[in-house]
């Protein structure tokens, strides 16, 4: 059964708008953003989402964690973060429409936390918000069937990957299928599923935004449960992903190393040959020294295959 929605003239206009700025990033080449912005959204990303939580760590805290730095902070807190860097290191690694998957990722993120980490809940749970129960979820017998079936819809429909990614989200939330850990979870696989749609969403901090409009984000996810339908969530996330793709936009002086101009070809070109003009086209503002110092580095790296000599020279991706 398809989750209940209505695509609204506010969906369509802002999938437009993000589709727009999708093609802005990928003309900026920020795709791939540089080593470094990659590393900080990455931080920012798992900051903000484990706050929404309750975790006290501040960006500095978790940056000495993950440079193996000693901290001072709740045992908790400082596993929760190491747990998170964990998932997202391997995020790739995990299968968009797999729900065994979806599992294993739970179980790394939620890993000496609670007990079985990893397990669809069977016992039945409520959602409680200072003194009132925000949500009661389906029963703990209903939870692996509702998955299979949101799996279902996730893999098969042919909505828009951006909405379903929204639809995916809200309905995650509203079944809650652990007994700890849904909102994190909810927000790392929307980030898996955008990833389908573009490279850029692997590193672009949504969860930094949905923190400074968490009570907002709050107050959608009770007013789609009231309406039944996921509609106002749907339109609250695609605000949100347009907003943090306008704050990557709005980056000046992009310096881009000759790594990121590597990985970032490599999304233009795929496995086809190329020549040093084909790189030098999607890099108008470096030198013809810098391409070829470029191609040269990728070739002794083993990251590029060269073939010809001289003007007949011709590279590939391995």
């Amino acid at each position: 059964m398809k989750p209940p929605y209505e695509i609204t003239n506010k969906i369509l206009n802002l999938i437009a708008s993000i589709s727009e700025k999708i093609g802005e990033v990928n003309a900026a080449h920020l795709n791939k953003p540089p080593t470094e912005l990659r590393k900080r959204n990455r931080i920012k990303t798992i900051q903000s989402s484990l706050e929404i939580e309750g975790n006290t760590l501040t960006v500095e805290q978790i940056t000495d964690l993950l440079e193996n730095k000693s901290i001072i902070a709740p045992k908790k807190d400082i596993l929760e973060v190491k747990n998170a860097i964990s998932v997202y290191n391997q995020i790739n690694k995990f299968k968009v429409y797999d729900l065994k998957s979806l599992c294993k990722a739970h179980e790394i993120l939620m890993k000496d936390l609670i007990d079985n980490p990893g397990k669809l809940r069977t016992s039945s749970v409520g959602i409680v918000k200072g003194s009132d129960i925000a949500h009661i979820a389906p029963p703990g017998e209903m939870v692996f069937s509702l998955m299979t079936d949101l799996f279902k819809y996730l893999k098969s429909d042919d909505d828009l990957i951006l909405i379903k990614s929204c639809v995916f989200h809200y309905e995650f939330e509203f079944i809650h299928p652990f007994l700890d850990g849904n909102g994190r979870m909810g927000r790392l696989w929307q980030t898996m599923i955008l990833k389908e749609h573009s490279p850029i969403f692997e590193f672009l901090p949504i969860e930094s935004l949905v923190k400074a409009k968490q009570q907002d984000y709050y107050n959608v996810l009770g007013k789609s449960d009231n309406q039944g339908s996921s509609t106002s969530f749907i339109e609250f996330m695609l605000e949100i992903i347009k907003d943090a793709l306008e704050d990557l936009l709005k980056i000046q002086n992009v310096t881009l190393t000759n790594n990121d101009r590597i990985l970032n070809f490599k999304e233009i070109i795929g496995t086809k040959e190329f020549s040093r003009q084909d790189y030098l086209r999607a890099f108008k503002n470096i030198s013809q020294a810098t391409a070829s110092r470029d191609l040269k580095i990728a070739v002794e790296n083993e990251v590029l295959e060269k073939y010809g000599d001289k003007r007949t020279t011709k590279y590939k991706y391995k």
